[in-house]
């Protein structure tokens, strides 16, 4: 009997070599558990957490976007690809990436892999390997975390990014109605099309049009915050005061020139267009609820909510060769280590995640609130900021439910979006990971070295991603 030798550049080797570099056969660590959890206990089963392990030092890059604005605005006309082109276009000529990585949330009948759609039609070498992902608010720092694990094995560059053009979303049609069309296609003689066209139900046609809801719970995830703001007695200043903090740091950015580099143009739009320069306590206390308006209690408005938006962006990710192949004063920053974790939603805050995720990234470095120089949180609602904020310094909850000692001092409200969040700049929920992230690198780059940042999303489906830097 003789053995062949495996071709070291198959692709079943070099996926062996990546799993063998992220999860090494000698390490008594399992994949689920990070780097630096061999002297911690297991968590409890709810919620998982599944952070990194990876070997090979992995660093990000800031990428660009496009102007992010309201829907039914000034990209009404641009579909998920259209408004994702000029953005992989502009960072495809700055460097050419080993791999690229791209997602988008609202489902699409006429294409399944929007990664390798923009890739194609922005030109770039076909030979590029492109591959989507999705994760709800998370996708794009989640395909951030999937480049971080393929970096390796000749491939030290990833271009990272995700869209959502909400303007554009396609109306379907019910599964009922897709069968009766389906079955009208396979009759074969007049005949059988008569017969298939009188047993028709002119009760049963329904269009399927998508709405921001939960499949399982079939609520809103603006009914959901409801709920869980209740349940932490967030008020309603409270959550009008971030959000009013949200927007006086975007229009302070864009008057100090900080997204100058971060965005480019599109359809004649340079800047953000939902910031208001003109808002104030006052009128977001005039704005009424509009996910709980029969309680006489709901909190959450349009004013301290993150609007439905239009747009892309990017990053890059790369070990120091990838790095290297980009411009020298581009804005950098190490991606030490990251969570992704999920709860119960069911008998816990759908938006609820990163309350267990920060602590535990946190404990397995050894850190403190006070180490983190940059706090960058999505702001899906002002009211799930405030209740994730109450939570990190609640003894209770984390002793009782994240399984921690509450060592981690007062949080530094001071260092929270300093150039806005969500609830201001927009949230399209394919391309808020790359946003923030490259957000964040930018504003740690100016910082001092040895600075950290954690940047957080929470997503749909109980779930959130979390992401440790330092430069």
């Amino acid at each position: 009997m003789t053995t062949e030798t495996p071709d070291p550049n198959s692709p079943d080797a070099m996926l062996d070599e990546a799993i063998e570099e992220t999860f090494p056969a000698s390490d008594p660590i399992s994949p689920g558990r990070g780097a630096h959890d061999a002297d911690l206990p297991m968590a409890s089963p709810t919620p998982v957490t599944w952070s990194s392990g990876g070997k090979v030092e992995i660093w990000l890059a800031a990428g660009v976007r496009t102007p992010f604005v309201k829907v039914d605005g000034p990209f009404a006309k641009l579909d998920a690809i259209a408004l994702s082109l000029p953005v992989a276009k502009h960072m495809l000529a700055i460097a050419k990436p080993d791999f690229f990585v791209w997602g988008t949330v609202a489902p699409n009948l006429t294409w399944s892999n929007i990664a390798r759609e923009v890739l194609m039609d922005a030109g770039a070498d076909a030979t590029i390997p492109a591959f989507s992902t999705v994760m709800a608010c998370s996708t794009s720092m989640v395909g951030t975390f999937e480049a971080a694990g393929m970096i390796g094995a000749d491939r030290d560059l990833a271009l990272v990014g995700g869209v959502e053009s909400m303007s554009r979303i396609q109306i379907g049609l019910s599964q009922g109605l897709s069968d009766w069309l389906r079955g009208f296609q396979r009759a074969r003689t007049i005949g059988q099309k008569i017969d298939h066209l009188t047993a028709f139900d002119f009760n049963g046609p329904k269009l399927y049009i998508p709405s921001v809801t939960n499949r399982t719970s079939g609520m809103s995830m603006g009914e959901h915050t409801e709920v869980t703001v209740k349940e932490w007695q967030i008020g309603r200043e409270e959550q009008d005061r971030l959000a009013l903090a949200s927007h006086q740091g975007a229009i302070r950015g864009w008057g100090e020139g900080f997204f100058n580099s971060l965005i480019i143009p599109v359809e004649g739009v340079d800047h953000d267009t939902i910031p208001r320069r003109d808002t104030s306590l006052e009128k977001l206390g005039k704005l009424k609820p509009v996910f709980d308006t029969t309680s006489g209690k709901g909190t959450l408005t349009a004013g301290n909510s993150s609007p439905l938006t239009d747009g892309a962006a990017s990053l890059w990710v790369g070990s120091a060769a990838g790095m290297a192949r980009l411009p020298a004063d581009l804005p950098k920053a190490q991606l030490v280590d990251y969570e992704v974790s999920a709860v119960d939603f069911r008998t816990e805050g759908l938006l609820m995640a990163p309350g267990y995720a920060v602590p535990r990234l946190l404990a397995r470095h050894g850190l403190k609130y006070a180490d983190i120089a940059l706090w960058e949180l999505h702001e899906a609602f002002a009211g799930q900021v405030a209740f994730h904020l109450k939570a990190w310094e609640d003894e209770a909850f984390l002793r009782g439910k994240v399984g921690l000692e509450p060592n981690f001092g007062p949080f530094p409200h001071d260092r929270l979006n300093p150039n806005g969040g969500s609830v201001a700049l927009g949230h399209p929920f394919g391309a808020t990971g790359a946003r923030i992230l490259s957000q964040a690198i930018k504003e740690l780059a100016a910082m001092a070295p040895g600075s950290r940042a954690i940047v957080s999303i929470c997503a749909d489906g109980g779930q959130g991603t979390v992401a440790l830097l330092q430069i």
